[in-house]
């Protein structure tokens, strides 16, 4: 889907961002991943199929171990879930 970059490439743009915001600690590119899963795309509502796909993963079970739920994106999914069925009746 996207242009793959290499390795050594990849590495040297993580060291630049990473001084852009501060960061003294190396960065991994499987850090890289799984903030592009779990904090840029799952956080923004992207569908976990459509990351799965962004990431070039074959089965959506591998997106799973990078993409993380986190609290806030709980609450904020439970406050629409709230919402939507707040007017349905349960009828026994």
């Amino acid at each position: 889907l996207f242009p793959v970059i290499h390795h050594p490439n990849m590495k040297r743009h993580m060291k630049a961002l990473a001084a852009l915001a501060g960061i003294k600690d190396d960065l991994c590119y499987h850090q890289a991943r799984h903030s592009f899963a779990s904090l840029i795309t799952l956080e923004a509502g992207v569908p976990i199929e459509t990351i799965s796909r962004m990431l070039g993963h074959s089965d959506i079970s591998t997106t799973q171990v990078y993409a993380r739920v986190s609290p806030k994106k709980l609450f904020e999914d439970m406050d629409k879930f709230i919402e939507a069925t707040k007017d349905f009746q349960l009828v026994l």
